[in-house]
């Protein structure tokens, strides 16, 4: 199975475990997401990226702008190594990697986690690709992709064990919404998935399609 087929067994898997209530409030959050317009103010294709640097997980500095020197790149944001659908989502991107590499593209995956959190997900998924830090979302607002975690579904993460301030070191309780773009070397977006519910990702089938075009 593909991974946009693997997401959507996970999802199955998932939900069944849920309480209804508890399902109920995750899913119109997804749909208020979608009905706020936040896609539509997200970076589009044709648009210049901005320049950043952020920490990977050992806490060296990676700019974009030295990546792009010389490789397009690609950029996965996700929410944190405590998402299982982003979990599934980096070790598909792991699987692919051979291919982007040898199609001369640089693949950098971006949360808001703290450095330590990332490197654990780096290590949980055994990743080879950059894992960046994003603190505080500076990048993802830049891409215009970050939302706040809805009041009523806090208890409900914390219930699953996930304590967002303490995985992003901040109370902001803010995300990023998945994405993925790809980038060309003069830093123009060629590519962008963005879509507010968080169980789709862009399969990284289609990112080989996208770099077998890039000239």
């Amino acid at each position: 199975m593909n991974l946009t087929e693997n997401l959507q067994q996970l999802q199955t898997e998932i939900e069944g475990k849920l309480p209804e209530d508890a399902k109920a409030k995750m899913n119109k959050a997804v749909v208020d997401l979608a009905d706020s317009g936040i896609v539509n103010n997200s970076l589009k294709v044709g648009e210049k990226v901005p320049e950043f640097s952020l920490q990977n997980a050992v806490g060296k500095t990676v700019e974009l702008k030295s990546l792009l020197a010389e490789n397009p790149v690609v950029i996965s944001f996700y929410r944190g190594g405590w998402c299982p659908y982003c979990n599934m989502e980096l070790r598909g991107l792991q699987k692919y990697l051979p291919q982007i590499t040898e199609l001369g593209a640089k693949l950098i995956a971006i949360s808001p986690e703290t450095p330590d959190n990332s490197l654990s997900t780096t290590e949980k998924n055994e990743l080879t690709f950059q894992v960046l830090s994003d603190l505080g979302n500076q990048v993802a607002k830049e891409f215009g992709l970050v939302f706040q975690v809805p009041e009523e579904l806090r208890p409900i993460y914390q219930n699953f064990g996930i304590d967002l301030p303490a995985y992003n070191g901040d109370e902001s309780f803010e995300l990023p919404i998945p994405g993925t773009y790809v980038i060309a070397t003069d830093g123009t977006v060629i590519h962008a998935f963005v879509d507010p519910d968080y169980t789709k990702r862009l399969d990284p089938e289609e990112i080989i399609n996208v770099l077998k075009k890039v000239k």
